[in-house]
């Protein structure tokens, strides 16, 4: 081939491209092969904007119009020009895209490496998410919706703490509340992935709202009553079952809203194979949800100081009720600006399924999902990351939460420093989403996370030593097991943004949520063993017994995730290629 055909010659398309509508997706009509003696014809569009990426050279050339064979020798060219052959139906495709949309990327250019223009092109498409617009109504609407949220965790269990000086009641209503989210939790992800995406999320937010008010109306009633003599009695009252079951409802709801927007919404509006971007979303949301820790510890310290546990728990809902609109409206504007990606799901449920009811038809499907769900999870590549993950949930002591709470409350600590352990936890958690970028850049992925794993396990197992040394009650004693606490927040943070991506890249999009509900599932049978343990210590001299068994699962978890990165397999060296040069 001559050296003065250029590339742009071998793009540039005839002006009666309107016929190419109508055409079959490979097929070339003869009105295209360009007569030899005819005067050449100008291109629909300059070619520069594609050539000008095309930087390989004579490689290229020889690549696009490989195909052309028996079509180059039959047409002769003239002044230059080159015949109109067997053009590639992505190059096609290609040309198509531009002239249809000027702000619309060609598929050929953000398929091809050798079309890129240098790493930094591909640095950029990784980073930049599909939908930048919706995440920030996605951002949004989990601000909304987490706000009111962490609010009520920090409310709900000091107010039941005042009715009894005992665990006894907190541990109950945490251990029914684990369990119903590990016998329910895969049935949630088939649901999920059955339903239209944004009704479905619509309805969840309102059920978790009247659930919030359900909850706060019993124990509303509680202060009400007589104080119960004992916890039994207290846990044998009718508004206590109520109690429980609302509080079950709205944590069903809560890991049902996690799971669509963490492992739906953010994995599609990031882009598929974007793992910058998703990375990038991953932490925000995780940023989102601290920030929301930490604005719901800080008006729980600052009602609690000046109000009643009553009226903070009707503030509440006050502010549940008004978050409830906003939340809802952010989710439509979400899929507004992903041109309503979300309206179309991936699975329908049988119609003939729906229009009959049989009670054992549903348990055998319900059984039968149940199954599937842990064959999946088992099966997964990256099972000892989450895992890992898993048995960090069993620390439910030396971590902000109800069980942490009722023994701060039941120690006489005043309600401006369980605002501050709260919130300064939360802001440790804030620091390392800004600090993991860094950390993932200098060890790779995988190594992060032993790291994180490690300084979590080291900081808690400090913690403990200060609390079995008995001067935990002396003030300056119990601000360092508080400090060494809020400390290990920056592993436990670390490890949960980097082991979300590293289960969210080893599994395909298809099966993340039923994955990702299942993993919640085993999550809560951890937490539910530790309230378990919670509930036969009762009082709250036995919560060191508690605290060990929290430190002690955080180094399990440790050893776990290492042992696994120090054996690590092919497959697993292939999903996470940026690690293999570390």
């Amino acid at each position: 081939m001559p050296a003065s055909i250029s590339m742009s010659k071998i793009l540039s398309l005839p002006p009666s491209s309107t016929l190419l509508r109508f055409l079959p997706r490979n097929a070339i009509p003869v009105a295209f092969a360009r007569n030899p003696g005819a005067p050449p014809t100008r291109s629909l569009r300059s070619s520069s904007r594609f050539a000008g990426s095309c930087h390989t050279g004579a490689s290229s050339v020889t690549s696009l119009a490989g195909s052309s064979g028996e079509g180059a020798a039959a047409g002769g060219y003239e002044d230059g020009n080159l015949p109109f052959v067997n053009l590639s139906s992505d190059i096609l495709r290609a040309e198509l895209s531009l002239l249809k949309d000027e702000k619309a990327p060609s598929p050929l250019l953000t398929t091809l490496p050798s079309l890129q223009k240098g790493n930094s092109g591909e640095g950029h498409l990784e980073s930049t998410p599909d939908y930048p617009s919706a995440l920030n109504a996605l951002y949004a609407a989990c601000l909304a919706g987490n706000a009111t949220e962490n609010l009520w965790n920090f409310t709900w269990p000091a107010a039941v703490a005042t009715l009894h000086q005992s665990l006894l009641p907190v541990a109950v209503l945490g251990f029914f509340t684990k369990l119903v989210v590990f016998v329910a939790g895969p049935l949630v992800g088939d649901l999920v992935s059955s339903l239209p995406r944004i009704p479905a999320y619509r309805s969840l937010t309102v059920i978790q709202t009247v659930a919030h008010l359900v909850s706060a109306a019993m124990v509303m009633h509680a202060f009400t009553l007589p104080r119960a003599s004992t916890a039994l009695e207290l846990l044998l009252r009718p508004w206590f079952a109520v109690l429980v079951a609302s509080t079950a409802v709205d944590r069903l709801s809560c890991v049902s809203l996690g799971i669509i927007a963490e492992r739906d919404f953010v994995v599609q509006l990031a882009g598929v194979g974007r793992p910058v971007a998703l990375a990038q979303a991953n932490a925000t949301l995780c940023r989102v949800d601290l920030i929301c820790e930490t604005a719901g510890a800080s008006i729980f310290a600052f009602l609690l100081s000046r109000n009643d546990p009553l009226t903070c728990i009707k503030l509440s809902c006050l502010i549940s009720l008004s978050a409830l609109p906003v939340h809802i409206f952010l989710v439509g504007a979400m899929n507004r600006f992903a041109n309503a990606i979300f309206d179309h799901h991936e699975h329908r449920r049988n119609p003939k399924a729906a229009s009959t009811f049989d009670i054992r038809r549903i348990v055998v499907d319900a059984s039968a999902t149940i199954r599937h769900g842990w064959s999946e999870y088992i099966s997964q590549p990256v099972l000892p990351a989450s895992l890992a993950y898993v048995l960090v949930c069993f620390n439910v002591a030396l971590a902000p939460g109800a069980l942490m709470t009722t023994f701060l409350i039941h120690n006489g600590v005043s309600p401006l420093v369980l605002g501050a352990f709260g919130g300064s936890s939360a802001l440790m958690g804030i620091l390392a989403t800004f600090m993991t970028p860094s950390l993932v850049k200098e060890l790779g992925i995988l190594k992060a996370g032993a790291a994180g794993l490690l300084a979590q396990s080291a900081l808690l197992g400090a913690a403990v030593m200060v609390y079995l040394s008995g001067s935990i009650s002396r003030q300056g004693a119990l601000f360092i097991f508080l400090g060494l606490i809020v400390a290990s927040r920056l592993g436990h943070m670390a490890y949960s943004v980097i082991g979300l991506q590293v289960v969210q890249t080893g599994n395909p999009i298809g099966k993340a949520k039923l994955i990702g509900a299942t993993e919640i599932a085993v999550a809560s049978l951890a937490e539910l063993g530790m309230m378990a343990v919670a509930v036969a210590a009762k009082d709250v001299s036995r919560f060191g017994a508690v605290a060990v068994l929290s430190a002690a699962a955080v180094v399990a978890a440790a050893c776990l995730y290492c042992g696994w990165l120090a054996n690590a397999t092919h497959e697993l060296k292939t999903l996470f290629r940026c690690d293999d040069g570390e």
